[in-house]
């Protein structure tokens, strides 16, 4: 498997869409989960938050990646700087900033969400997207690049995964810099 993967831009918008489906990935989330405040994401329809994202996928700074096989949409990370999805920034969620961090710094950015079609979980292709997400973080500024992977899932498969998985972000040679507790969101 040979994947193409570049950032989400207008252009690309058709494929993240056919990636999502028609209930907008997650439950109708649209990666919505941490750009928005629980009370204000909660008021907004499904279309409202891919209206959102898809606003996101036209500014100068793309809001994520796709992964496209053979031009076939298979995947999906957010990576941007911590500013863009202030619910990480947030003192009750385990992806609080260190102490000493500033959220407001455009060097200091946040791999928050995967998306990978349900037929193709479990392939490598979250590995590759992490690849790609930190490429692209760099590329654009970033001097420090974080997430905040779960330990494992009920399934190896599930939707669950959608911060990612220590291992994987463990063989793309990141390491632990802060453990919280697991109670925490």
């Amino acid at each position: 498997m040979t994947l193409d993967i570049r950032p989400v831009t207008p252009d690309l918008w058709p494929s993240l869409e056919t990636l999502f489906g028609p209930q907008g990935a997650c439950y109708g989330c649209w990666c919505s989960y941490f750009r928005l405040a629980p009370k204000h994401r909660e008021a907004l329809s499904r279309d409202d938050k891919k209206l959102l994202l898809k606003e996101a996928a036209a500014a100068p700074l793309p809001p994520g990646l796709i992964a496209l096989d053979d031009g076939v949409p298979v995947g999906w990370v957010q990576v941007t700087p911590r500013t863009h999805v202030p619910r990480w920034n947030t003192t009750r969620t385990v992806s609080r900033p260190l102490d000493g961090d500033d959220p407001s710094d455009l060097g200091l950015w946040a791999i928050s969400c995967f998306f990978i079609q349900s037929k193709r979980r479990g392939q490598g292709i979250s590995h590759a997207l992490v690849e790609a997400a930190v490429s692209h973080a760099q590329d654009n500024g970033a001097r420090i690049v974080e997430a905040c992977p779960i330990e494992k899932a009920k399934h190896s498969k599930s939707v669950g995964l959608l911060v990612g998985s220590v291992s994987v972000f463990e063989k793309a040679g990141f390491h632990v810099a802060a453990e919280r507790s697991p109670d925490a969101r």
